[in-house]
């Protein structure tokens, strides 16, 4: 994962904010690091998270350089190495990345999220924790469903409002959500978020770069 904002980590962690149960990035790539946390919020540093976590990181790297390279040619292979010989470069050339990354993070199976007002379906594509504490807020109540779920099944459970959530890798290697999405539109509301914007315009006719 790359950021694009030059300085990360300044506000540091905290549990409260956690998006997801475990973070799913093998590796991050960032131009400065935090070294000191300035929100009283703050329990634990950007590097004590991702030794926790065992996720390594780079930092001074030109990321918005990087991010216009990655916007050229797509998403690409990467790794971080302590040395940059031929052995770690047979290493990322061997490497095999799953096409469709969405399904390495969706739900499995449909989970409540109960709540006392309207009736959402929210399609997880790579959902953040916030979408349903924000969902929450409003009194819905959710129910949060696989990113392979047909239209027809959407259908059934007759809800007042579906959300496509967002999520990693390319919209157009999740062609499957097309058809669903398809299937809704114009008999049920519908609400993008990042990803799930994408594949709605995608849906649509729209293109993606």
């Amino acid at each position: 994962m790359t950021f694009t904002q030059p300085l990360i980590g300044n506000v540091g962690i905290n549990r409260d904010d956690y998006e997801s149960i475990d973070p799913t990035a093998k590796g991050i790539v960032v131009r400065d690091v935090a070294r000191v946390t300035g929100n009283w919020r703050s329990q634990m540093t950007l590097d004590e998270f991702l030794k926790r976590k065992h996720i390594p990181g780079i930092s001074g790297v030109d990321t918005r350089a990087l991010t216009k390279k990655i916007r050229e040619v797509g998403a690409m292979k990467a790794s971080i190495v302590d040395a940059a010989d031929e052995h770690a470069f047979d290493q990322l050339k061997a490497l095999v990345l799953p096409k469709n990354q969405v399904q390495q993070v969706s739900t499995q199976q449909a989970y409540p999220a109960p709540g006392t007002g309207r009736n959402v379906v929210v399609i997880d594509f790579g959902l953040k924790h916030s979408i349903l504490r924000e969902l929450a807020k409003r009194q819905c109540n959710v129910t949060v469903l696989p990113a392979t779920t047909t239209a027809s099944t959407i259908l059934e459970l007759a809800p007042d409002g579906v959300m496509l959530t967002n999520g990693p890798g390319d919209p157009k290697d999740v062609p499957e959500a097309l058809d669903m999405i398809r299937g809704v539109e114009g008999k049920i509301p519908l609400f993008g978020i990042c990803l799930g914007h994408q594949l709605f315009a995608l849906a649509n006719g729209a293109n993606t770069l």
